[in-house]
């Protein structure tokens, strides 16, 4: 097991360690792992993403499924923020989604265009702010640039800030893909280089190596893969997404590796909400049985 980042690693100011302690110390399980419900796909995906569960299209179904399961947070987007989050208000703590674009354009030139600001996710009680970074693309020069006036803004109001870590492009394409163990890695060091609080990334592949730099082009383990991920983060939290929706035990066995090798924790949405209420409930018991197994108590073991 790798160690994990101690919130005093961080170099925080005292607004992002106060609300990074609170989501997760005083959520969740409160011991220091996390586990986030992200509810940002009506507009990355379209309504299709509901088809399996229509209940799941109403916005107020999400929250109250957050508060059920005990996540340390829900992220949304500041329509849905506005209108949905105020009856749960103080009850779990919101990621506010900062910037998002529909899957319309192609990924070569992906850019995820800004739409709120972390002044709106002060207003609404945030947590946090998310902020989807496309690595790889012919567009990184103007989403480098976006990106640094959210992270100024984030500093300035002492808002944890959240990188959603996506390689995207023809670039990564031909080079072992976008969940390739070479791209995953290299988008946990570029959020972190860039000053993320906290990386989110999709689970390594490391069989993926058609195209990849020489180094990545060998047999590595899926542990080794997710282990290298989180080094690459450094001080940065790290946490795995569950991606599209798989088979219960595959998406179980994801969430050991990623806490074996030291992640802060996990951000499943479509696996958990694409199914029915009460499966969805006894998924995420299955989910939060797997975080209390590695608690992160230190920064509370020292006082």
């Amino acid at each position: 097991m790798q160690a994990w980042t101690d919130l005093r690693e961080q170099g925080l100011d005292t607004g992002k360690k106060a609300r990074l302690h609170r989501i997760l110390y005083q959520f969740g399980l409160r011991n220091g792992t996390a586990l986030f419900l992200p509810y940002d796909q009506g507009l990355e995906h379209g309504p299709r993403d509901f088809f399996a569960n229509q209940a799941a299209g109403d916005p107020a179904y999400i929250a109250r499924l957050a508060l059920e399961g005990g996540f340390n947070g829900i992220a949304i987007q500041i329509g849905l923020a506005e209108k949905f989050y105020w009856d749960y208000a103080g009850e779990v703590p919101l990621i506010l989604k900062l910037n998002g674009k529909t899957d319309i354009p192609p990924d070569e030139s992906a850019l995820s265009p800004v739409h709120a600001t972390v002044a709106d996710a002060v207003r609404l009680g945030a947590d946090a702010v998310g902020y989807t970074l496309y690595v790889g693309t012919p567009a990184a020069e103007a989403d480098f640039a976006q990106y640094r006036r959210v992270r100024e803004d984030a500093a300035r109001f002492g808002m944890p800030l959240v990188v959603w870590a996506y390689p995207r492009g023809s670039a990564i394409g031909a080079k072992g893909g976008k969940d390739s163990f070479y791209a995953v890695d290299y988008a946990a060091r570029t959020a972190s280089e860039l000053g993320a609080d906290v990386v989110k990334v999709n689970f390594p592949h490391p069989e993926k190596r058609a195209g990849v730099p020489a180094a990545y082009d060998t047999e590595f383990t899926a542990q080794q893969a997710i282990d290298a991920v989180v080094r690459s983060a450094n001080r940065t939290l790290l946490l795995v997404s569950g991606g599209e929706q798989q088979g219960d035990e595959a998406m179980l066995e994801k969430a050991r590796r990623s806490m074996e090798a030291g992640a802060t924790g996990l951000i499943f949405g479509r696996n958990v909400w694409q199914r029915g209420h009460d499966e969805s409930l006894a998924f995420i018991a299955r989910l939060r049985e797997i975080l209390a197994k590695y608690p992160h108590e230190r920064a509370l073991a020292s006082r």
